[in-house]
C-alpha cells in the first residue's frame, strides 16, 4: 500500500484517549475496528445470568472489530479499556464511503485480507497442535491483568471454560492440578491465586 492509500486512510481514524473503567464498544455501538495504541483493552461477553466472561486482552498494536468493517455485526462482544488506553477508530461507513471512491484500494485491501486469513488459518493449525496447559496458563495471565491483582474468580463456570479453551471438563481439571502441582497456581473451587507469573509465561 503506498503513502497516499495509507494517507486517505490515516484521514479517517479517530484517536481517541478512554479513561479506565470506561466501555470503548458494545453490541449496540457503531461498527468500527478499534486499534489499541497504548494500554490494555478487555474484551468480554455476558453470560445468560449477566456475568462477565473474559475473552482476551488486547494489549498495544492489537485490535479488534476486523469483521465489523466488511459488514459483520458485533452482536455480543464488549470492549472496556483496562487503563488510560489511547485507541484509533476507524468507522465502518467511512470505511466502506473509501472503498467506492477508490476502487483500486478495495482490490489491495481484499489481497491484504487474503494474505491475513492464510496466516489465521496456519496460526489456528497451530493452535490445535497446542498443549491444553499453555492455552489455559495465557487464559489466566489474560484474568489476572483484568483484575489487576494475582488472585480472583473464575468467570465461567468449568464446563464453559473447557468449551471455550477447547478441550473437556475432565481434562481440563487435570490441567488445573498440573499447574497446581508445578506451583505455578493454587486453586479452591473458582477461587485462583497465581503464584509464579513467570513460570505460567514459560509455558
Amino acid at each position: 500500500m503506498d503513502i497516499t492509500d495509507q494517507q486517505r486512510i490515516h484521514a479517517l481514524v479517530k484517536h481517541r484517549v478512554i479513561e479506565k473503567g470506561e466501555q470503548i464498544f458494545t453490541p449496540a455501538g457503531t461498527a468500527q475496528l478499534v486499534i489499541v495504541a497504548h494500554g490494555n483493552m478487555k474484551v468480554y461477553q455476558l453470560s445468560s445470568n449477566g456475568k462477565e466472561q473474559v475473552l482476551r486482552v488486547v494489549e498495544p498494536g492489537g485490535y479488534e472489530g476486523e469483521n465489523q468493517l466488511f459488514g459483520v455485526r458485533n452482536e455480543v462482544l464488549f470492549g472496556e479499556a483496562l487503563e488510560t488506553t489511547e485507541v484509533c477508530i476507524l468507522r465502518q461507513q467511512d470505511f466502506s464511503e473509501l472503498l467506492l471512491s477508490y476502487p483500486q484500494l478495495s482490490l489491495k485491501l481484499l489481497e491484504i485480507n487474503a494474505q491475513k486469513m492464510l496466516k489465521v488459518e496456519k496460526q489456528t493449525q497451530f493452535l490445535m497442535m497446542e498443549k491444553v496447559e499453555e492455552r489455559l496458563a495465557t487464559y489466566l495471565l489474560d484474568l489476572a491483568k483484568v483484575a489487576h491483582t494475582k488472585t480472583f474468580v473464575l468467570p465461567m463456570k468449568m464446563k464453559e471454560l473447557a468449551y471455550f479453551l477447547g478441550t473437556t471438563p475432565e481434562t481440563l481439571s487435570r490441567k488445573f492440578k498440573l499447574l497446581e502441582q508445578q506451583q505455578l497456581i493454587k486453586r479452591e473451587r473458582r477461587n485462583v491465586t497465581l503464584l509464579d507469573t513467570t513460570g505460567l509465561e514459560e509455558l
